[in-house]
């Protein structure tokens, strides 16, 4: 996004997007952490789910990030 502050519509989109990222971010470390234990682990599909899994904790702190207001220096 620009510069330009954030209206009350995009702050509550912001918001629900982040409760589905970490939604989606806690189901994953559910199911990685299961295939972890299950025998035989499938290493592959757990080391694509953990980067999957990183990738959301990027976006999840982009959002934050767009969320905190800026304070002038």
């Amino acid at each position: 996004m620009a510069n330009s502050p954030l209206n009350e519509e995009d702050v509550s989109n912001l918001q629900a997007q982040l409760h589905e990222l970490h939604i989606e971010h806690r189901d994953l470390d559910q199911v990685i952490a299961h295939l972890a234990v299950s025998p035989p682990p499938d290493d592959l599909l757990i080391r694509r789910l953990k980067k999957r899994k990183l990738a959301l904790k990027d976006r999840i702190l982009l959002l934050e990030e767009m969320l905190v207001p800026d304070i002038p220096a």
